[in-house]
């Protein structure tokens, strides 16, 4: 790939990068409750400093930028309308006669959903381990902690901020919620290796041959469809 190729494949994660700062500017006008907006955006803010850092020395492949900022757009909604009142959700619980509001379960679905490609990525591409069972064992390991991990910090939230915390949590009464929080992203780790592996391992292959320059255009924009 010669040079003037190059900036080509830097076009795609900024255009992405401005999509969702666009997304969190809107959906930071008038939310139904600033605090609520402010805990389910950070994880976007803590993700971009280091997105950018690790860019030039460990590129993503498109697939996961893409993903990332999608998970981002969940996340945006989830906190400018709080989770149990996001109108989509409603529009779901009527159709399918529901007892409630489900947007917070396709918030956890891409809690597991995008981080199982993201583990995928960093374990091929940095650790001695390869595709096959293990893989996709320690994938759904890390993503069922991860899923943990932000229900310790709700946990927290609540002990912290009482009452406060109540949008955040977006339980709705359920006592089971945290468990279906869990289930709901280990089903998204799941769906995402079993559905997504073999384009993602066609743009980790991509990714590779760009950084060595052995990949022509031509091939890299076969790869990243």
């Amino acid at each position: 790939m010669s040079d003037d190729d190059q900036p080509k494949s830097h076009v795609e994660p900024l255009l992405l990068l401005c999509g969702a700062f666009l997304a969190l500017a809107i959906s930071g006008l008038n939310p139904h409750d600033r605090l609520t907006w402010i805990l389910e955006i950070f994880p976007f803010l803590l993700a971009v400093p280091i997105l950018a850092a690790t860019y030039r020395t460990f590129p993503l492949t498109p697939l996961l930028y893409r993903l990332i900022v999608v998970h981002a757009i969940i996340l945006f909604i989830g906190g400018h309308y709080t989770y149990a009142e996001v109108p989509f959700g409603f529009t779901l619980q009527d159709m399918f006669g529901l007892s409630r509001n489900p947007y917070d379960r396709i918030g956890h679905f891409a809690q597991g959903f995008v981080p199982a490609i993201a583990a995928r990525e960093i374990l091929l591409r940095r650790t001695p381990l390869v595709r096959g069972g293990w893989l996709f064992f320690i994938v759904a390991s890390i993503c069922l902690a991860i899923s943990a991990c932000y229900e310790f910090i709700e946990w927290w939230s609540a002990v912290a901020l009482g009452q406060g915390a109540d949008a955040f949590l977006g339980t709705q009464g359920d006592p089971w919620d945290t468990q279906w929080d869990m289930f709901t992203a280990l089903l998204g780790a799941l769906t995402a290796q079993l559905v997504l592996a073999p384009l993602h391992d066609r743009q980790m292959r991509l990714v590779a041959a760009q950084q060595k320059g052995t990949a022509s255009p031509e091939v890299a924009t076969q790869g990243e469809s």
